[in-house]
């Protein structure tokens, strides 16, 4: 009975602690898919090319701008550092698109409060400041060409994100394609980290029922300042590490750390290090070789512990770290209560459900990858009578190569091509 009692506590949790949270996430992801759907990929790709302070500011913005998702992140920076820009740009922006996005702050702040939010977009500047003053520590010239060379061997895979029409903006607020762009972005993003986000509510449902002894346990309280802040921050991202979970996932368990004793230095690098979790260092190991993944390893980790410290400094200087109670784990969990907080949910949920209406009435599925995208914009296959819709033209490629590998009836269809002279091509090759 005990066990099914914490089984149910830790479910109910996670639960009470996604509705606290859950129009900030619908709002966030929304902002981003508006973004990535309505801002030209080229331009982007342009702008991020090179080096130097300006192509790391746009890198920067521009990041900040996209999806929050750290795998679809480092997935578009490779792409584009395989395309010249520089190792800078290419980690400025993979720090920007996990650290300064909309849906991350939003959550903090629902969760934990306004500081931690400023504290978060502040600390990821500092980081990108951080990390292109140490880069060359840690990365020559010549390591940075190898890794490049590296990036452009490896498979290139593809960016899950459905291309933009350019529109006027007054048509783009009234067209129903222009939204199914947005739409689609929506969905893409949700598909992408809907798993970060799921057991980062259950990692914290579950975790807080250990209690705030199990956290007083891990963290130095009573040694001379400043040996518990140092000993937080070093601490923070080895838990980081060790859960896993990326992006938003990461912000109920910094929650749960937070009302369990950790300082706010602590939370601060914990947070920032969800780009070093293991399933992340062994992609860049496979896009960049082990000497690169090594190196921008131990860069990243410096300037999560280093901007954690100076940020938490900084805001204990001038007197911004909450200084009252910590939440306890009813204030975290909250309830469902007939309050502003429904009417913001279900309005969330309407967003919701509005966005992916909109991909199913216009969508459909892409039988590499499995993700949705629009029928009257995706990169077509024509095989016998069947057509098939692709997110990219690296998936239709794929499909174009191992056709039986996805589709059973299109093996059979690609024999039937390669035998007749006026065999059907792909519609946008």
């Amino acid at each position: 009975m005990d066990v099914l009692e914490v089984i149910w506590h830790g479910l109910r949790d996670s639960f009470l602690m996604a509705w606290e949270v859950w129009w900030a996430l619908v709002l966030g992801f929304v902002i981003s898919a508006l973004v990535q759907a309505w801002v030209p990929r080229a331009r982007i790709e342009a702008l991020m090319s090179g080096s130097g302070a300006r192509s790391v500011g746009w890198s920067t913005g521009l990041g900040a701008a996209s999806s929050s998702c750290s795998y679809a992140a480092i997935a578009i920076a490779k792409s584009l550092f395989q395309k010249g820009a520089s190792a800078a740009s290419t980690l400025a922006f993979q720090f920007a698109s996990t650290n300064l996005v909309w849906e991350l702050g939003l959550v903090l702040w629902v969760l934990i409060g306004w500081q931690f939010t400023v504290a978060e977009y502040v600390g990821g500047i500092v980081m990108i400041v951080l990390m292109t003053l140490l880069l060359r520590l840690f990365v020559s010239r010549r390591l940075e060409q190898e890794a490049r060379q590296h990036a452009q061997a490896a498979d290139s895979g593809h960016q899950h994100h459905a291309a933009g029409e350019q529109l006027p903006w007054r048509e783009r607020l009234t067209s129903a394609r222009a939204w199914s762009d947005v739409a689609h972005n929506f969905r893409g993003d949700w598909q992408m980290l809907w798993k970060e986000i799921t057991i980062g509510f259950l990692l914290a449902g579950f975790i807080a029922q250990f209690g705030n002894g199990f956290f007083e346990s891990l963290f130095i309280h009573d040694a001379p300042a400043p040996l518990p802040t140092i000993e937080n921050v070093l601490i923070g991202p080895i838990i980081a590490v060790i859960s896993f979970v990326c992006s938003v996932g990461n912000v109920p368990l910094a929650a749960v750390l937070w009302s369990g004793g950790i300082s706010f230095a602590g939370v601060l690098a914990f947070l920032f290090a969800d780009l070093i979790v293991i399933p992340i260092l062994l992609i860049y190991r496979k896009y960049y070789g082990t000497r690169f993944t090594v190196r921008i390893t131990l860069l990243m980790f410096a300037t999560m512990v280093i901007a954690a410290l100076a940020v938490g400094g900084v805001f204990s200087a001038v007197g911004l770290i909450p200084s009252g109670p910590r939440p306890t784990r009813g204030d975290i969990f909250s309830s469902v209560r007939l309050n502003y907080k429904l009417a913001l949910n279900v309005f969330g949920l309407l967003i919701f459900g509005a966005m992916f209406w909109l991909t199913a009435r216009r969508g459909v599925t892409d039988p590499v990858c499995g993700m949705k995208v629009d029928r009257a914009k995706a990169f077509q296959r024509q095989l016998g009578e069947e057509t098939y819709y692709f997110c990219s033209s690296d998936c239709r490629d794929d499909f174009r190569n191992l056709p039986g590998r996805h589709v059973q009836s299109a093996a059979h269809g690609e024999r039937l091509r390669a035998r007749s002279p006026t065999g059907s091509r792909g519609k946008q090759e």
